[in-house]
This record gives C-alpha cells, structure tokens and sequence, in this order.
C-alpha cells in the first residue's frame, strides 16, 4: 500500500515536472510590504475578487472578502503540516466567512521550500493543504467549497536559499474563486 502511494505521488510529480512553467514573483511579493518575517502574508487574493459592486460600494460578502485578504496565508514549521497556533484565528477567519457564504468556493494551495526531493515537497505540501481543509471542515465549511492543490517546491513566494526565505515558502494561501 504504501509503495502505491510513493508510485501515485511520483507520478504525480512528474506530470507537473512535464508542465512546469518558469518561476515567476508576483507584483505584491516586490512592493515595500513584501518582507522576510514568517508572519508577513501574501495576497492570494485577486484585486477583482474585493472590486466595488455595480452601484460603487462593496457588497457585505466582498467587503468581508477583503478582509480575509490580508490573511490568505498560513505558515507551517520546517517539515511539518501542523497548523502553528498563532495560524488558528486566521483558519477560523477562513471557516466563518465559507460558513456564512455557502456559494463561496476556496482553493488550498500547499507549498514547501525548496529543500527535499520534488517528490517529498509535493507530498508535504498536499498534507499542509489537507490539513488546512480538514480543520475549516471541522469548523462547519462544506467539503464541496474546498478543493486542494500542492505546488511543492515550484512556486515560492520568495527566492532564495535562507532561513528568512524558506520560511516564507512552507505555507498554504487560501485562494478564492470568482
């Protein structure tokens, strides 16, 4: 069985290898807010999801939408998928406003920093995301409004080999769709 997943998970690494597309840094990880402090977030968030309604003022659902943005991101420990305690408030943030808008639709991307194999990272960043479900699940959002994703290694937020960057690249950035 467990050779099954090893098989599953190095497949799966290699279909993403095939279609790998170049790295690339986001505008909103370059600005002046962009830091090296674990704790910073990133956006995740599309500028079009917190835009005003036809009549110019946000709806209540966007308004809260845009609160959610500053705090897209969870950050997990070196080799670890457990959710770090300074991280609840922010899940049970995510959980409340899925519970509230039922509609609502969330993508879980994991992601690790670039040390371990391909095939490690991917694996690792599919229990971070995993994780992440489960305990919005466990808070009352709805399976159907989760879907999960790990990119492993292949997208940083943040280029380098340093603690300060590896830090910022173990998380998972709760997107949401349109």
């Amino acid at each position: 069985m467990k050779s099954m997943h090893v098989f599953a998970i190095a497949v799966l690494a290699l279909g993403l290898a095939a279609c790998q597309k170049p790295k690339q840094t986001r505008p909103e990880d370059q600005g002046p807010a962009a830091t090296t402090e674990p704790g910073a977030t990133t956006s995740g968030l599309g500028s079009e999801s917190a835009g005003p309604a036809a009549g110019g003022a946000l709806t209540a659902q966007q308004q809260a939408l845009a609160d959610l943005k500053q705090k897209s991101t969870i950050y997990f420990a070196y080799d670890s998928s457990e959710i770090r305690p300074e991280y609840i408030d922010v899940v049970a943030a995510h959980a409340a406003y899925l519970v509230k808008y039922p509609a609502a639709r969330a993508r879980l991307e994991g992601h690790a920093d670039e040390r371990g194999s391909r095939e490690y990272n991917i694996g690792l960043g599919e229990r971070r995301a995993q994780t992440v479900r489960r305990a919005l699940m466990l808070q009352g959002v709805a399976e159907a409004q989760l879907t999960t994703v790990s990119y492993g290694e292949e997208r940083p937020a943040v280029e380098g080999s340093d603690e300060a960057a590896y830090a910022q690249n173990r998380r998972v950035e709760v997107v949401y769709a349109q």
